[in-house]
């Protein structure tokens, strides 16, 4: 068996031998076809197509992506919003912007003749705009009501306007900012709390008021509460007012005065004080806000008052008379007010609610019937007499 075994594997070393040593007719049948499949296998990956690989997926496997780091507040401070940058005529892409709209929009060009600022002033106050000014100034950025306490303007901003003169009113409607007219209805009022502390009154104050009955039969009116807000609606003063006679009906059902409320009413000389100093140089806004500035006994200059009562633009709703303010709310603002009982506060937000939708016009109707004192106007210098000789 050992011997057979031997045998054998001198036989299999033999025939290894043989086939591996050359030959003197040349090659072999095995080694020519290993040789022609390997050529057909190098013609065939000439004849397919090489993948082509992006460069950016070259850079991924080449090089390790570094994450930009988040940008610094002062970045962020700098940057102006999109609608913004469209509205002072800034390009929005890296191409070179058309030098014809480098300059500020038509309309905000004449806001700024009307109030007297050059266009360097507005380019200065779009450098110190930031991301975040429009939920400052009081936009609607969502579906939710803007916070009451940041509706204000940023602290480099209103630096920028105090050294212009320029008001945050005129900010908010050069930019398009501002809370929407509904919007500003939703803040709720607080009650005989009197002037709103560390609050920018501005430009612009609406004013209303509710009135009891006094005298025989309770027809003769007097003063029982007086409310003011301001351009966006915040509750700048709310009083109750003591009256100096006796009332003979509190009319509660429409007022919302009773005679609990007057318990912690101030007098009528110190809420009448108190808002001659809120009116005093500014634009009255009011619903025949005559009948308001007779209760509590003061005057206003009358090219300083905007009536919606009286506006031309509302004549349509009141049939011939003056329109009701429940009625242009409803029309105009669609919101109804007046269901139960008044509140002063709303009353003064809806006036301005409406103020401010038809501003435009209402500085257009104010400037037609005051020529005089239309911003730039100038009289005339009456020329001087020539000396008799």
């Amino acid at each position: 068996m050992a011997r057979e075994l031997s045998s054998n594997w001198k036989q299999l070393q033999a025939q290894i031998q043989a086939e591996s040593s050359p030959k003197p007719d040349g090659k072999t049948p095995n080694t020519l076809k290993r040789r022609a499949s390997s050529k057909a296998l190098a013609s065939a990956a000439k004849k397919q197509k090489k993948p082509v690989v992006s460069k950016t997926a070259a850079a991924s496997t080449s090089t390790t992506v570094t994450p930009r780091p988040p940008p610094s507040a002062a970045a962020r401070a700098r940057r102006v919003p999109a609608d913004l940058a469209a509205r002072m005529g800034a390009a929005q892409s890296s191409k070179v912007a058309d030098p014809a709209r480098t300059g500020p929009s038509p309309s905000l060009a004449a806001w700024a003749a009307e109030n007297d600022v050059s266009a360097e002033s507005l380019a200065e106050a779009a450098r110190r705009v930031p991301a975040d000014l429009a939920a400052r100034m009081g936009a609607a950025q969502s579906s939710k009501v803007a916070d009451p306490a940041r509706t204000g303007p940023s602290p480099s901003l209103a630096a920028w306007a105090a050294e212009n003169d320029v008001s945050a009113e005129s900010l908010a409607e050069a930019y398009g900012l501002g809370l929407p007219g509904n919007a500003m209805l939703a803040e709720p009022e607080k009650e005989n709390a009197g002037r709103t502390p560390g609050l920018d009154v501005g430009k612009y104050v609406a004013l209303d008021c509710e009135m009891v009955g006094v005298g025989e039969g309770g027809y003769e009116s007097v003063l029982a509460r007086v409310s003011l807000v301001d351009f966006h609606g915040r509750q700048v003063y709310d009083s109750f007012v003591r009256p100096r006679e006796k009332v003979t009906d509190w009319r509660t059902a429409v007022s919302g005065i009773a005679p609990r409320k007057m318990r912690l009413a101030r007098d009528f000389e110190d809420v009448q004080a108190e808002v001659a100093e809120l009116l005093q140089d500014r634009i009255l806004i009011g619903h025949d806000v005559k009948h308001d500035l007779d209760a509590l006994q003061l005057t206003h200059s009358i090219k300083d008052i905007r009536d919606t009562s009286k506006f031309p633009g509302f004549r349509r709703y009141g049939n011939g008379k003056k329109p009701a303010l429940r009625k242009l709310a409803e029309e105009i603002l669609k919101v109804e007010i007046q269901q139960g009982a008044h509140s002063s506060v709303e009353d003064a937000k809806v006036t301005m609610a409406l103020f401010r939708r038809h501003k435009p016009a209402f500085d257009v109707d104010n400037t037609n019937r005051f020529p005089a004192f239309a911003p730039g106007a100038r009289s005339a210098a009456k020329k001087p007499k020539k000396k008799k000789k």
